[in-house]
């Protein structure tokens, strides 16, 4: 049975101790309580490690990562774009720095281990992402590939 996998990456507009970004992860700690409950998330990978380190000193500013398992593509996509998640999707100007250029903020790839997933895993996929597109090695909710690495859509 085959895992799927989303690395996510944004920049806060304001310090991590400021009352937006404060205000940023109560939401973000009640959606992963949230997507616990939903009986679908298999694990959030807790940042850790050197490499994790290295990364993150290449990116300016306040960022903010998340890496998650989860039993479907699908049951991923509902999640993304629906109850307070989809609404924090909405509200993220209120904490997340503008881009000024384009922003890949996410990445999403198949796993048949869920040991496989890791902090260096995430950032090879979304180097990999940005460098080639998408493929059935790295993709988006836009641009789908089935574990079988075929072309899908997501409803």
């Amino acid at each position: 049975m085959a895992f799927v996998s989303i690395y996510t990456v944004g920049k806060l507009d304001k310090p991590y101790d400021h009352p937006a970004s404060r205000e940023f992860f109560e939401v973000g700690d009640e959606i992963v309580r949230q997507a616990a409950k939903s009986g679908q998330l298999i694990e959030l990978i807790a940042p850790k490690g050197a490499h994790f380190n290295e990364e993150i000193k290449k990116l300016e500013g306040f960022p903010t990562l998340t890496l998650t398992i989860w039993k479907s593509l699908q049951s991923l996509y509902r999640f993304t774009y629906s109850g307070q998640h989809r609404q924090a999707l909405r509200d993220r100007s209120k904490w997340m720095e503008p881009y000024q250029e384009k922003h890949l903020s996410y990445v999403v790839w198949w796993t048949e281990k869920q040991t496989d997933v890791s902090w260096k895993e995430a950032f090879k996929r979304y180097n990999y992402y940005i460098q080639h597109g998408p493929t059935p090695y790295a993709f988006d909710f836009k641009h789908p590939f089935n574990e079988n690495g075929e072309k899908c859509l997501i409803k």
